[in-house]
């Protein structure tokens, strides 16, 4: 910047152009923010490209619900009139046969019945059955008629499931996710207990992350306090072997985990080789070999291995920070080492414990590939259920609205860290 002159006759500072200091000065700041905001601008529209909106799209997609509206566009407005005591008039059945008889795409009927067998198990043959059927009636009264093709559109739960359905914005899917339903009054209810599975499928989630997260922080944590005390140089040969498992990727690892669980494999000589296995034949808690491929144990066992880095690293960070000095003060105030490591040290790795635990426990909630390559089929989590609603059964509301639970689960963890310990105490490495 120019160099300030003196004082002119009107007391104000200007630079060596004759601009007023303070606006020289504003100008620089302007500049110095417009470049700074150049440098963010990527990384912005990035995260809003790759994060935000993907999110708004699964947040939209979880309570739309087009396919009765857009293609039963006469049937929906005529029901909108019928009071669901009793079957609906002549003038919704006529309706229904203009919207089969001229449907809105080829795949129209095959859509409608789609969605209404979410509700109505088997109601999809039926509806795909109906609209070949009513292309043969020319001529009403449509009610006998329609209703003569199949029993179902006798039933007034039929056409309260149609008229339910009808709005493009519904929550069906989110209170489907939850075991739950709307019922034919609109209340909202429990589904019945054959039918429900999902809240099973989100404890599954729920519980398996919370052992990998337990697991995780037995093993990290004393990893995490050799690495913090022992000598640089042997800490820095030791961390190579914790950052290992990053060198290869999540799916080499979990296949190398389906090969040593597999029967005969490594874990079953070591067992029986160590004598567990005759141990737990003894006990009764298993006959023969124990099985640990396709199980809930080799699940976890795998998940943890995958994830104990992200739950020590966070841990020695923290750790790193702690002066030994705190543990000389208090042993020289008359405490045991074990008392001084339990109220002095332990408290002061509290922010990393949680940090590595929370990051650890997010990331289980969206595993996939570990669960379906070395689990049974009821260790499937819900990830697994959002691949198969998007891949088997093309059903992208159930999928976005599984990844709202998802994302409700997650937010809630976030709150719950911010109460306790504090997001501004977050050290993550």
């Amino acid at each position: 910047m120019a160099m300030a002159q003196a004082l002119p006759n009107d007391g104000v500072m200007r630079s060596a152009d004759g601009t007023p200091l303070k606006t020289a000065l504003a100008r620089a700041e302007r500049r110095e923010r417009i470049k700074a905001l150049g440098l963010v601008t990527p990384l912005f529209a990035f995260i809003v490209l790759s994060f935000l909106i993907p999110i708004f799209v699964m947040l939209y997609n979880a309570v739309y619900d087009p396919d009765v509206a857009e293609n039963l566009p006469t049937t929906v407005a005529a029901l909108q009139q019928w009071d669901g005591k009793d079957l609906p008039p002549e003038e919704v059945f006529a309706a229904f046969v203009t919207d089969l008889k001229n449907p809105k795409s080829d795949n129209a009927i095959a859509l409608i019945g789609k969605r209404l067998n979410y509700e109505i198990s088997g109601i999809r043959s039926k509806v795909i059955a109906t609209g070949r059927k009513v292309k043969a009636l020319e001529a009403g009264p449509y009610k006998e008629a329609v209703i003569g093709m199949d029993k179902v559109w006798g039933n007034p739960d039929t056409w309260a499931t149609i008229k339910r359905s009808s709005s493009v914005y519904t929550p069906f899917y989110l209170l489907a996710m939850v075991d739950m339903r709307q019922g034919a009054d609109g209340s909202v209810e429990s589904v019945p207990a054959d039918r429900s599975i999902y809240i099973d499928i989100l404890i599954r989630t729920l519980g398996i992350s919370l052992l990998v997260t337990i697991a995780t922080l037995i093993l990290g944590y004393p990893v995490a306090y050799m690495l913090a005390t022992t000598p640089q140089k042997t800490a820095s040969i030791l961390m190579i072997f914790v950052l290992l498992p990053f060198w290869t990727s999540l799916l080499v690892r979990t296949t190398a985990w389906t090969i040593l669980m597999q029967d005969g494999g490594v874990f079953a000589q070591f067992l029986n080789i160590t004598g567990i296995t005759w141990l737990l034949n003894v006990t009764g808690f298993v006959e023969g070999t124990p099985q640990l491929f396709k199980t809930r144990f080799a699940t976890i066992v795998a998940m943890t291995h995958i994830q104990l880095p992200f739950t020590l690293l966070p841990i020695y960070s923290v750790m790193k920070t702690i002066s030994p000095n705190y543990m000389r003060a208090a042993k020289s105030l008359g405490g045991t080492p074990f008392y001084c490591f339990l109220r002095v040290y332990m408290p002061q790795t509290l922010p990393g414990v949680a940090a590595g635990c929370l990051l650890t426990f997010i990331l289980c909630l969206g595993y996939y590939i570990t669960p379906a390559l070395v689990g049974g089929p009821t260790d499937q989590m819900v990830s697994g259920f959002i691949a198969s609603a998007i891949n088997t059964e093309n059903n992208w509301g159930k999928a976005s609205a599984l990844g709202v639970i998802l994302l409700i689960a997650t937010l809630i963890l976030y709150y719950v860290y911010n109460k306790l310990i504090g997001i501004d105490r977050m050290k993550l490495g």
